[in-house]
């Protein structure tokens, strides 16, 4: 079977995974980090992680030849540590209150959990190296929500709809049913489960949906702007980018992304069928009730975020 490279990533895509930053120390005692969304466990007994590097990767050197690295496994409100690791050509730790690890790694603040690991050995595997840590201390923060990496973009764990029915007891005393959170919940994931289906007609991802809309009014605008806006890397936001181009829908040029034509007409025709949905969803509300509840939840957001 011959793999298109492209789609072989989207199929790996579907499997959802954590987001790391694994750091180090070079040669010259330099501070090393780097994204990872490979991080995995080998063993319990030894206790073993793995985690795999390009072999075209910056650090590649630091983190094959050296001796100690840490796994920072990150938080769902860590995004933008996560995009500033994945870049190169800057002081990626500028700012940040590090502390030091075993063999002087640094240690991210905040994080989920944290992995200090003795490096084990190293493998080659195709355009990878598999570096295998053996885990001498660790530490994680109980009620801390990571983050996680589907279908190319930043996404946040969430318990199974089918696991959200309130037990009877908790019915009876009619306290999920009017709580703010658990209301909001349920009412997105059958919003979501509604809508998100609709996108296949147009042959069109969750992912594509979200560029095509940000890109609607017919302006060039910059991957990395757009990234921030639908929560992608912005080589996996450059990665759904290239399916769109390959699509005829778009056109990049360095790192702007803009519509074709054709683009033009199908963004439109996206935005008539979500404004339509969503017309048909708030039908059993009046104008007025439906303006208010959009004027609510813009206020209770700016007042969390």
């Amino acid at each position: 079977m011959n793999f298109d490279p492209k789609d072989f990533r989207r199929a790996l895509g579907k499997f959802p995974t954590g987001v790391t930053v694994i750091t180090t120390r070079d040669k010259n005692g330099e501070r090393v980090g780097v994204t990872a969304s490979s991080f995995n466990t080998v063993s319990i007994d030894p206790a073993l992680v793995l985690w795999s590097i390009d072999k075209g990767a910056y650090s590649l050197e630091a983190f094959s030849e050296g001796s100690h690295f840490a796994v920072n496994v990150l938080r769902n409100d860590q995004v933008e540590l996560s995009n500033r690791f994945a870049r190169r050509g800057e002081d990626k730790f500028a700012g940040i209150d590090v502390r030091e690890g075993l063999g002087r790694s640094p240690l991210l603040p905040d994080t989920a959990a944290v992995f200090e690991c003795r490096t084990w050995n190293v493998y080659e595997g195709g355009d990878h190296f598999i570096i295998v840590g053996e885990v001498l201390n660790y530490g994680y923060e109980d009620n801390a929500s990571s983050l996680v990496f589907h279908n190319g973009r930043y996404a946040v764990p969430e318990v199974h709809p089918a696991a959200k029915s309130p037990t009877e007891s908790l019915q009876a005393r009619g306290f999920l049913g009017d709580y703010l959170l658990y209301l909001l919940r349920q009412t997105l994931t059958a919003y979501r489960e509604d809508f998100y289906p609709r996108l296949s007609h147009f042959g069109i991802t969750t992912e594509e949906w979200r560029v095509l809309t940000l890109l609607a009014d017919g302006r060039a605008q910059a991957a990395q702007d757009i990234a921030e806006h639908v929560s992608q890397p912005v080589e996996a936001l450059l990665e759904t980018g290239e399916w769109l181009e390959d699509k005829g829908l778009i056109r990049i040029d360095g790192d702007r992304l803009e519509l074709t034509e054709k683009g033009l007409g199908v963004a439109d025709q996206l935005l008539d069928m979500a404004i339509e949905h969503e017309r048909q969803t708030l039908a059993c509300l009046s104008e007025e009730h439906q303006q208010t509840l959009k004027e609510s939840l813009k206020s209770l957001h700016d007042r969390l975020r």
